[in-house]
Parts: C-alpha cells; sequence; structure tokens
C-alpha cells in the first residue's frame, strides 16, 4: 500500500527524475531529504511501478545518471512529467478523493495534496476543469467527527516506512479500553480509515494475534533491527468485513428484534457479511448477525433505546439491561435533586 508520505516522495522522485539530464542517486537523495537507502528504495519503486528509467553515463563527468525515455515525457508549463492519459472517470475519481482529504487537514499531506491538483488542471482540455468543478459538488465530505492528526505526522512516516520495511517496531501507547500506557513490540501491516479516524492493524507479537491501533492514541514509537513477514493468513478486506465496527475480536453471533419504526432503516443497509432478516406479523423484524465486535455491537443496540431489544446472547441482553437500568437510575437520582433545588 502505497501511503501518504511514500507516495508524495515518489511522486517527487517523478519530478526530479524528469528534468533535462535526469538526476545522480546523490542528486535524488537531496531532492528528496532522505537517507542513501531510502532514495535507493524509490527508485525500485518506480521501476516496479513500469516507469522506463534507464542508466546514463554519456554526461562529460562520466557519472551515472537516471532519467526518463524523451519519448515518454510531455512537457508541461513548468514540469516534466511521464506522460499520462486519464479518463474523465478516471479524473472523477481522483476529484472524489481530494473531496475526501479531510484527515490530512493542516498537515503537509493536504498541501501536497492541493498543489497536485493545481498542476493536474495542465492536463485537461480548455473547459474541462469548469466541467469538473461541477462534479466536484457531488462529493462533499463532512469533517464533523474527523479525528486531528497534525501532531502525529512524524508516527504516521515512521509507520509508513516500517510497513514498507516490513519493520518490528516498539509501540507506547495509551489503551482506551482500560485508561492505561502500555509499551510492547508490534509488527505494522496496514493503515485503514473509519468513520473519520485512521487505524492500523498489527501484528502484536507479546499477544501473539492480530490487533486494531488507532494511530492518535500511538504516543511514541521506535523501530527495531528487527524485520517481520506478513502473516499468510492476514487478509484486511476480510477482517474488515466480519468486524461490526472498529474492534475485531472473537466472533459473535446475536438477535435483536427492532420496531416497527426502526425496520425500514435497519432493512435499508448490510451491518454485517452474514445477516438474515425476519419480518414480524407486527412489523417489527429480528435481525440475525454473525460478526464480531462485542462492545461495537453492544453500543449500538444501546444507540437505538426502547426501539431495539437483543433477544440472543443471554449474556449480551444482560450487559444492555444493566446499562439501561443504571441509567433510569441515574435520571432518577438527578431528578430528585433537581426537585429538591427547586423547593428551596
Amino acid at each position: 500500500m502505497y501511503w501518504a508520505r511514500h507516495l508524495v516522495k515518489v511522486l517527487k522522485a517523478v519530478e526530479i527524475l524528469s528534468k533535462t539530464g535526469g538526476a545522480t542517486m546523490d542528486e535524488l537523495r537531496r531532492g528528496l531529504d532522505v537517507d542513501r537507502r531510502t532514495s535507493y528504495r524509490i527508485r525500485d519503486t518506480l521501476e516496479e511501478l513500469n516507469f522506463p528509467l534507464y542508466e546514463d553515463s554519456s554526461g562529460l563527468d562520466g557519472r551515472k545518471r537516471f532519467r526518463f525515455d524523451d519519448s515518454y515525457l510531455k512537457k508541461l508549463p513548468n514540469l516534466n512529467v511521464p506522460e499520462l492519459k486519464l479518463s474523465l472517470s478516471e479524473l472523477i475519481a481522483l476529484y472524489f478523493i481530494r473531496g475526501n482529504r479531510r484527515m490530512f487537514r493542516g498537515t503537509d499531506i493536504e498541501h501536497n495534496i492541493d498543489a497536485a491538483f493545481k498542476k493536474l488542471d495542465a492536463f485537461m482540455p480548455e473547459g474541462l476543469a469548469d466541467k469538473l468543478n461541477q462534479v466536484k459538488t457531488l462529493f462533499v465530505s463532512s469533517s464533523k467527527f474527523t479525528k486531528d492528526y497534525r501532531d502525529k505526522e512524524e508516527v504516521v512516516e515512521q509507520l509508513t516506512d516500517a510497513i514498507f520495511r516490513q519493520q518490528t517496531c516498539v509501540v507506547e501507547y495509551h489503551s482506551f479500553h482500560d485508561d492505561k500506557t502500555k509499551v510492547f513490540n508490534i509488527d505494522p501491516l496496514c493503515f485503514f480509515e473509519r468513520d473519520g479516524g485512521l487505524y492500523l492493524f498489527v501484528n502484536a507479537t507479546s499477544y501473539g494475534h492480530i490487533r486494531v491501533l488507532a494511530v492518535e492514541r500511538i504516543i511514541k514509537l521506535s523501530p527495531t533491527k528487527e524485520t517481520f513477514t506478513l502473516p499468510k493468513d492476514f487478509d484486511p478486506d476480510a477482517i474488515l468485513e466480519d468486524a461490526f465496527s472498529i474492534v475485531y475480536d472473537d466472533p459473535i453471533e446475536v438477535k435483536i428484534r427492532f420496531s416497527q419504526e426502526e425496520a425500514r432503516y435497519i432493512k435499508e443497509r448490510r451491518w454485517a457479511k452474514e445477516q438474515v432478516i425476519i419480518e414480524q406479523p407486527d412489523g417489527s423484524i429480528i435481525l440475525e448477525l454473525n460478526t464480531s465486535g462485542w462492545f461495537d455491537v453492544k453500543k449500538w443496540v444501546l444507540s437505538f433505546g426502547g426501539k431495539a431489544e437483543v433477544i440472543e446472547p443471554d449474556k449480551l441482553r444482560a450487559e444492555i439491561l444493566a446499562e439501561l437500568s443504571d441509567a433510569v437510575n441515574r435520571y432518577n437520582r438527578n431528578s430528585q435533586v433537581n426537585d429538591k433545588q427547586g423547593d428551596i
């Protein structure tokens, strides 16, 4: 997965190598402000992406330079880039991605996205940019619940590099569950986004299984010299499909009755890969789910108040009943306090 910072560096490398005469590896390293090893890795990435790089030692200084074939380049107003042939549907897809850049608000990544789109205008036939401005209104995204990662750029960059190098790291992490800071080893596998938040699949070596970490709760990350191999059975798409929300843990089979008022809303969406909806004579429905994430399922059911009732499993039903009873008692206590204050 070509993520964030690494992608920006790859695009910057294209710009450097597209200049007249190309660039030596030392010039590429300085232009990208990276170490020697990283500059070679980025050059290899370009070759893996089938950019036609070739070596040229014909200069007067005899130094080995890397450049693109002249026939592959297209001259733009202020930049030489490899020729790109983008269809309208591809351009629309790019604008959709731009509309969802809210997660990077206030960071260098947002700046690079905006700068790239200004240059992209040079590819467009006359009048197409104006039409795409209309298209962009189809993809308006809200940042109301987006998390702020402006102080986590270094962590994201370290993780990106560790994912590419398959490098084990020591993480200092604040656990939301028990409100404690823990230190343990991880093999970072890949990022994913959910509900305006950035998360990370890791193989937690001390725990022996795949876990999900919230990037904003990573206090410190320290790469080690140890490397790892990707678990053969690791399939992030399958995991996210099986999980009810963010938490991926033991499977749970649950039956929930929804009132007639909520039935239409529930039937409009697919809540799990394995689900069954059973219509009831009174207009209510029973939703049967096979998913994972006990806490997420409980929180979701509670959000419906009295319009949802867990039928199975008994343990989840009991936990929700306890939560609701506690809420009722709290409201009653506060009402009595307010009544007494009103009598004073």
